[in-house]
């Protein structure tokens, strides 16, 4: 009976932690919708506004690489409360002071928020399940992440259906869940902080095979970063910037429903299959957005979620993790690293290119050329993929 009991508690707490984390991802994108209207109402063109999406990347890689180790010398519960915290804030920014600057700094916070949750989620979630089979633990944090990420925009785009602004009521409605977010996290439990404390960097490296996987990961999330950022710009020459929130749903959080079938592939076939899909999706997305098609839009990010999101980065990290397994923990640790911080150069380089290239000869043109460059970046890392041992 007793260890029913415990077992029911553990999956509670694991339900809270949860619940925090997809609260922290929702405020990733939760003014995504709102890109072009604010970019308007500064009268600054597209460029700008990537550069002030990519803020975001500015802030998380210093703590992904730099801050490894504060988990051990301060805990993990504290560090998803301080992620909360820099959530409430950025969303108050944003609210104060509606505009490009404004969404730039929030973006940077956010990125340090994120990089925080990542340090420390899986092993956190692990830890209040009582050791259960590592998958479970995995299971509740993909989920929940994946969901917030697309979560915040969906809900903006409801509100900005009905009557269009730059301080929607899903921003205060945020703020009061990410107040109970913060609530429910106190009441969990935490290890003590470690006595032996652990180098707090974590630079990155590139075992011999695993640069074509990282290559893989950085197409797949410039497809997603220009989705969010550069997509709402394009749908609103056709009067459908509100629908913005649901195509970045649809790329975030939609690709949690591939993962069970990525899984089942080895690494390398994962990320052939997630590649092969990734210009395919990419072609809708741009000719819908060009020619005012939603649907087409809509399905193309959904295909395209369940490479970047699904075959490409669970495949993608599994095969780097391979490559790595046999040498030493701090090994697959960098190895990692690396796999991310090319993740996230792709999720803002191409972005802020692609969007001052919009600026400069307009959306077809400017689509047109990160198809082509991303159709070469495709064939290129498929036969790396194939001559890696």
């Amino acid at each position: 009976m007793s260890r029913t009991v415990n077992r029911a508690n553990n999956r509670r707490s694991a339900a809270c932690l949860a619940f925090a984390l997809c609260t922290i991802t929702t405020a990733v994108n939760l003014q995504a919708p709102l890109y072009d209207a604010l970019a308007a109402r500064d009268s600054l063109g597209v460029g700008a506004t990537s550069i002030a999406f990519a803020c975001y990347v500015v802030g998380i890689i210093p703590v992904l690489l730099g801050l490894n180790g504060l988990a051990d010398r301060v805990g993990r519960k504290p560090l998803i409360m301080t992620a909360l915290l820099l959530c409430l804030l950025a969303t108050g920014i944003t609210l104060i002071a509606p505009g490009l600057l404004a969404l730039g700094v929030a973006r940077f916070l956010l990125g340090i928020s994120t990089g925080l949750t990542s340090a420390v989620a899986p092993a956190y979630m692990q830890m209040l399940l009582g050791g259960e089979d590592n998958r479970v633990a995995t299971n509740y944090v993909t989920a929940s992440t994946a969901l917030g990420f697309g979560l915040g925009a969906a809900v903006t785009s409801l509100f900005v259906f009905h009557t269009p602004s730059v301080s929607p009521p899903s921003l205060w409605i945020y703020l009061a869940t990410a107040s109970l977010a913060l609530v429910v996290v106190t009441t969990l439990k935490d290890r003590a902080p470690s006595t032996t404390k652990s180098s707090m960097l974590r630079l990155p490296s590139y075992p011999q095979g695993a640069i074509s996987y990282g290559l893989a990961i950085l197409l797949a999330w410039a497809l997603v970063g220009l989705v969010i950022a550069i997509l709402p710009s394009a749908l609103s020459q056709h009067g459908l910037s509100a629908w913005s929130g649901f195509a970045t749903f649809g790329i975030c959080s939609c690709g949690v429903l591939f993962q069970p079938w990525a899984r089942r592939l080895a690494p390398r076939s994962a990320t052939r299959l997630g590649l092969v899909i990734l210009p395919i999706a990419y072609g809708l997305i741009a000719w819908g957005a060009v020619h005012g098609y939603l649907a087409a839009v809509l399905l193309g990010t959904v295909a395209a979620s369940s490479a970047c999101y699904g075959f490409i980065y669970l495949g993608g990290l599994s095969g780097v993790l391979a490559i790595a397994d046999g040498s030493a923990s701090q090994q697959a640790t960098q190895a990692s690293a690396g796999y991310f911080l090319m993740a996230y150069l792709g999720f803002s380089i191409p972005v802020i290119t692609t969007g001052v290239l919009i600026d400069a000869v307009g959306h077809t043109l400017a689509l047109t050329l990160f198809g082509l460059a991303l159709l070469v970046g495709v064939i290129a890392t498929l036969v790396l993929l194939r001559k890696a041992r």
